[in-house]
């Protein structure tokens, strides 16, 4: 049973994880580097923990004590009990869902091993180029699993998935769909190419197909590559595919953000439950 500690301080050293939650730059070289990230509200530290997560600490305004009394009784990390008025002087923010988490990160899986043949399980996935927006990557990761995406694949430059806004948007669904980032972009598409992946690049092009005619063709494995809103895929990302796919729409429109195409998209794709 996790010990609770009220704390009144907000310079109190342990409460040194959640300091400045607000500034993206800073948490965006302290949490890797560090090795933690922050999970934001009742449902999304429950999940993180059914996910294997570990907690370092937890950071509680008192309505939500007895709402969380079964995660503290199971933690063995201290329990910050502390006022909305601290929370939100220490955070630089104002705290509404009352809960935070500081969790302990899981080392990245090798792109090689998520996409071995021998996981026979993983036959369409996912690659993000570049998405630095964290709301619209968690959007991303909330489709891919609602959707059956079996695992994702993030760029250099990609965003964060832990990072507190990712992980908020998504509700959870970056600590259930397998992921990792790869070192190498668009080299790495050699990784795909050779564990058996067709590569479909999202885009408008001069040679692109239908999503139906895509669908159609029912490839084996499916790896669906998606770009950011303004300037699509890097011509050497597009060089790299093996297909070119649009979405057929209508009104003079010609894209959807990268959250709305990867649900339709990933719908489309879903396997024959026959």
């Amino acid at each position: 049973m996790a010990e609770l500690i009220t704390v009144d301080d907000p310079d109190d050293p342990r409460l040194a994880d959640y300091t400045g939650l607000t500034d993206v730059a800073l948490r965006r070289r302290r949490e890797p580097a560090e090795g933690l990230f922050i999970a934001e509200g009742e449902k999304v530290i429950r999940r993180a923990g059914n996910a294997g997560y570990a907690m370092r600490s937890m950071l509680l305004s008192a309505k939500w004590i007895d709402v969380m009394r079964d995660v503290i009784d199971e933690a063995t990390a201290p329990v910050y009990a502390v006022t909305p008025e601290l929370a939100e002087r220490v955070t630089g923010y104002h705290v509404h869902r009352g809960a935070l988490a500081s969790m302990e990160r899981r080392p990245l899986p090798d792109a090689r091993v998520l996409l071995a043949p021998e996981r026979g399980s993983v036959r369409r996935v996912a690659v993000f180029e570049d998405i630095v927006d964290h709301a619209n990557l968690g959007a991303a990761f909330r489709n891919a699993a609602a959707l059956g995406v079996d695992a994702v694949l993030l760029t250099p430059r990609c965003a964060d998935p832990l990072y507190r806004r990712a992980v908020k948007v998504s509700m959870g669904s970056v600590f259930h769909v397998p992921w990792t980032r790869l070192t190498s972009w668009p080299e790495d598409a050699g990784l795909l190419r050779e564990a058996g992946f067709t590569t479909a690049a999202l885009c408008l092009s001069d040679r692109s197909i239908t999503l139906d005619e895509l669908v159609a063709r029912r490839h084996e494995k499916l790896a669906l590559v998606f770009g950011t809103e303004g300037d699509g895929l890097t011509p050497a990302a597009l060089a790299a595919a093996d297909a070119h796919v649009r979405i057929p729409m209508d009104a003079g429109v010609d894209s959807l953000n990268v959250a709305a195409a990867s649900a339709v998209v990933f719908y489309a794709t879903r396997p024959d439950p026959s």
